[in-house]
């Protein structure tokens, strides 16, 4: 692909590590996102939770008032996201640990927002349907495939391009809009990839920054042509 240096370097990197695609979904299929003031808790929960340190002023809903921000505090952090989405009723992360047992943690402590969410949206029980699944990238067209796979999830939403995940390079009808319509969603990690400032410090991007040369270009035509050789390996986790 003409945004790609090599995959190589990128992989090897990758090899050294083991890189999990990780999802969780709302009970029942429910939203777990009502509104904006949701999805940007998430977010500053992203960054916050990322810590050894406990977060525990984070945890309630507070004044409901959170924003994504981020402070400017040191952290020690307990993973790299090296990419992220959400959608109204599930997440999907791609994350490496930095710190042994750092996942765990991780994922315990953002287990957090549901407090927060039946707190505000006064509701009780259960909000995510079991425990966090997570999918060891192991192979290297899984590994290539799957940022982008991440970015084009918010396409289920877009008229004309539900049908993204099919081989038919017809399946999007207008590669444009479908392009335009993911500059304007910030709820993912598409915008910092392409050089559009979003949530930056949430993000590893080490990693793929020395696959993808022009990140935009890579994903254009990704979106032209979504063939793979190992397409199978992401059914079992699609949502």
């Amino acid at each position: 692909m003409s945004g790609r240096r090599t995959s190589r370097y990128g992989y090897d990197m990758m090899r050294t590590m083991d890189l999990y695609h990780v999802i969780n979904r709302g009970v029942d299929g429910r939203k777990i996102f009502m509104d904006l003031q949701d999805y940007a808790r998430f977010v500053h929960d992203l960054y916050e939770f990322n810590d050894i340190a406990p977060a525990q002023e984070f945890l309630g809903t507070g004044t409901h008032k959170t924003s994504g921000r981020t402070t400017s505090r040191r952290r020690d952090k307990l993973i790299d996201i090296h990419g992220w989405t959400l959608m109204k009723n599930h997440f999907h992360l791609l994350i490496s640990e930095f710190v042994d047992g750092g996942i765990t943690l991780f994922l315990r402590k953002l287990s957090g927002y549901a407090r927060y969410f039946n707190e505000r949206h006064g509701r009780r029980g259960t909000l995510f349907q079991g425990r966090t699944k997570k999918i060891l990238v192991d192979r290297e067209a899984h590994f290539l495939y799957v940022l982008n796979y991440l970015h084009a999830n918010p396409l289920d939403y877009l008229q004309g391009a539900k049908r993204w995940r099919e081989r038919d390079k017809g399946a999007i009808s207008d590669i444009k809009k479908a392009l335009a319509y993911l500059e304007k969603y910030r709820w993912s990690s598409y915008l910092d990839y392409i050089g559009t400032p979003n949530f930056q410090s949430i993000l590893t991007k080490t990693l793929y920054g020395e696959v993808f040369e022009d990140y935009a270009s890579e994903f254009n035509e990704f979106l032209r042509d979504r063939s793979c050789d190992n397409i199978d390996v992401l059914t079992s986790f699609e949502y």
